[in-house]
């Protein structure tokens, strides 16, 4: 795979703030920044530019803890002016634009649906689109331009801390590389757990299709202890809660596909219990998740 250039400017100097994002030969530009720098993100040259753009906000009870509306516009001055009146649940705004300005209406309709279809495949966020945008009709050719354009903006999104459009690659029918993960498993008879997951860049996922514990019931001693176990607790019941693990017959079945920091707290979450994640993950081609992270380090 080839390596990126992708070039980030905080354009106050403070993480968090307004940022912008390009990729080198790349005709797309990522404007970033929090609803309260609304007036001074609307000031800048992209804001008079047609485009797409996504609204974010935090929410405990949304999928992934995030809300999210995808839209476009031909003038992002007046559309986010309607915004900033009508919606509330929003606190981060995200706009894409082409920095020739080449793009019609027609591109910008098709990426919109695309974005909609993408974030509801990938099931990170909790879409608050009343309708899906219906793609306009291009040509053959200008597809391919938009699906080409769309594949970078995939890139540059997760770079941004955005993960709204952030799809499980598709298996590969080929032998994976050396770098590729395997499917981990985790099982537990007692508990009757049989769990399957990969390394996808920097997230440990836990596929769809899993059965993981019902509910979460480990106790500690220690007031360290309790603290962690609370904290996966309250994960395991905000996954029920969102409809990403559906309880039947006494277990839980892993609806979607479900991004962790480790393979240790994905262990310990669906296993009801604290794991050692790089131990207890085992490979198909025997070992452990540890083994298979260390396999190109020279241990000697």
């Amino acid at each position: 795979m080839n390596g990126k250039h992708i070039e980030l400017f905080l354009v106050n100097g403070v993480p968090g703030g307004i940022t912008t994002a390009e990729i080198a030969g790349w005709t797309g530009h990522v404007l970033s920044g929090p609803r309260s720098d609304l007036g001074a993100l609307l000031k800048r040259p992209e804001s008079s530019r047609n485009g797409a753009y996504l609204l974010l906000g935090e929410d405990e009870e949304a999928v992934g803890g995030v809300n999210c509306y995808i839209g476009r516009t031909e003038n992002f001055v007046n559309r986010f002016r309607d915004h900033a009146a009508k919606k509330e649940f929003w606190d981060r705004v995200v706009l894409i634009t082409c920095k020739d300005d080449s793009f019609t209406e027609g591109h910008w309709g098709y990426l919109e649906a695309r974005l909609v279809e993408l974030a509801r495949q990938a099931e990170r966020v909790t879409l608050t689109n009343g309708n899906d945008p219906q793609g306009r009709k291009l040509s053959e050719a200008q597809r391919s331009d938009m699906e080409a354009f769309l594949d970078q903006l995939r890139i540059v999104l997760p770079v941004l801390g955005i993960d709204a459009i952030r799809v499980r690659p598709a298996p590969s029918a080929a032998l994976p590389s050396p770098e590729e993960s395997p499917t981990f498993t985790l099982t537990n008879a007692k508990a009757g757990v049989t769990a399957q997951a990969q390394q996808l860049g920097d997230e440990f996922t836990v596929l769809a299709g899993s059965i993981v514990v019902a509910a979460w019931s480990g106790e500690g001693k220690a007031e360290s202890t309790r603290r962690a176990y609370a904290s996966y607790r309250a994960r395991h019941e905000r996954l029920v809660a969102d409809g990403s693990i559906v309880v039947e017959d006494g277990y839980g079945r892993v609806a979607r596909d479900i991004p962790f920091t480790s393979p240790s707290l994905a262990g310990a979450v669906i296993l009801g219990r604290s794991c050692n994640g790089r131990l207890e993950w085992k490979s198909p081609m025997g070992g452990t998740y540890g083994d298979w992270e260390n396999r190109d380090v020279d241990v000697a």
